[in-house]
Parts: C-alpha cells; structure tokens; sequence
C-alpha cells in the first residue's frame, strides 16, 4: 500500500509506483499507478490549459500535479508529439513552441522529479497491450485515440513500433485529424453515423498504410462504442480500450519505469 496524505492521496513514490500525466489538447490529466497491475491508486488530477499551449502553461501545469499528490518519486508523461530520447520532434494541435525542446528535462527541472516522455498515443498503447484489450496479442494492433486529434500507435508480436502518427496523413491538403477526430465531431455537431464516415475515411487509409489484425479505440468517444461503432467498416476487428480515459495516464506511467 501507498503511503498516504491525510487527505488520502500518496505523497511518496514506493516501488513500483509512478505518477503518469496524459497531455492532451485542453488539460493535462495525472494520478499515481502501480506499475504491476496497472491500477490508479488515487483519483486523476485535472489542469485546465489553452491550445495551443504556451511552454510555461505547460510546465506549471505538470508541476501543479506533482504538486497535487506530493509526489518525490519517477513521473512518466505522455506527450502529444514525436518523442525521441526525451526530446520533443514535430508537435501538432499543443502548439510550434514544444518543437525541438529537451522536453524531459523542462518538466524534470520544472517538477524537481525524474522524468520520461513518450508520446500519447504510444503510451495509451502500452497500457492497453499490457493490461487491456490488446493483451497477449502477437499479430500486428494498432491502437488509436480520438480526441482534440488522432493518436495512433502501432504493435506486431506486442513490440512498439514508436512515433506512427497517422493522424497526419494527408487529406484534402491536411492532416486528416482534421476531418475525422473526435473534436470535429464535437465542433460541428455531427450525427454519429456522419462524423463515423469520416472516421472510416481515415480507417481505410490506416488500413491501407499497416494492415492491423486488431484496432483498439480509446480516447473519450470509446465510452459511447455501441452509438458508433456499428457504422464502421474496416477488415480488422474493432474494439474499444478496455482502460478508456485511464490508458493515457497508465501508458504514460509505464513509460516512466
């Protein structure tokens, strides 16, 4: 068991358990996981931020969790970006200003904890190869989340194949994250079998580029599968993340091992 806050929250880090934090395009998202059964071990923190993000938005924004949980030990981020050896690549709907920074060590200097990133989606994978829907899985997954974009990772015999953003293939002379996510949807009101043609737009063209035995959904939208995920068509099976919202934050957690 944690250690715990009079509040009854964890203020240390025992083995074993890292503080994850999902990044995603309105918030940054956080909560302790035990790292061996994949298990929150207190209810995630929520911090509002703008999109695109200013860097020190963002920075204050991981610190005000750490903070929230009184956390001393190792913290895994999952970053809306290309990640490689900790530094932040090419960056879409958070904003320019993350492109080409030592992204690991900004939050570590800013959290006074140690710190690895990954990227979303790849971490969302992780925990869902691990702990959910893609478990024991040894043909090629390929997980996707929906949300402000579209997140993508790509698994064959449970090995991650890292930084897959599908979500940026070209459509119409944009990212086709831009026809098809989850905020689309929301923006301009769509009916679930209309934003769900869209989503199939970019499924056949995912399909096409990695030939997945199994796709799994998460971000907010899998909550809601059953309105939605009759109108797909797609050769691979469909199914939502076991883990739901909680992927990121684990996926993030693992990585931070």
């Amino acid at each position: 068991m944690p250690l715990l806050h009079p509040a009854g929250r964890p203020v240390a880090s025992p083995a074993m358990n890292v503080l994850g934090i999902d990044v995603g395009g309105s918030a940054f998202k956080g909560a302790p996981v035990e790292i061996a059964t994949g298990k929150l071990l207190a209810e995630p923190w929520r911090v509002p931020i703008q999109s695109p993000c200013p860097r020190p938005q963002g920075l204050a924004a991981a610190r005000a969790i750490v903070r929230h949980f009184n956390w001393t030990g190792p913290v895994g981020i999952g970053f809306p970006g290309v990640i490689q050896e900790g530094r932040i690549g090419a960056v879409g709907n958070l904003g320019f200003v993350w492109q080409n920074q030592p992204g690991a060590k900004l939050f570590a200097r800013a959290t006074g904890c140690p710190v690895k990133l990954a990227n979303d989606a790849d971490a969302a994978g992780l925990a869902e190869l691990r702990f959910g829907a893609g478990h024991g899985r040894q043909d090629t997954v390929l997980m996707l989340t929906f949300g402000t974009g579209i997140g993508s990772a790509l698994f064959y015999r449970g090995a991650l194949y890292p930084n897959v953003e599908l979500g940026h293939i070209p459509w119409k002379g944009k990212p086709i994250e831009r026809y098809a996510s989850a905020a689309v949807r929301d923006r301009r009101k769509l009916e679930w079998a209309e934003w769900a043609e869209r989503v199939n737009v970019f499924l056949a063209n995912a399909e096409r580029l990695v030939s997945p035995g199994l796709i799994i959904i998460g971000g907010g939208v899998s909550k809601d599968h059953r309105q939605w995920f009759k109108y797909l068509k797609t050769r691979a099976k469909v199914v939502p993340a076991k883990l739901h919202n909680e992927a990121g934050i684990v996926g993030a957690a693992l990585a931070g091992e």
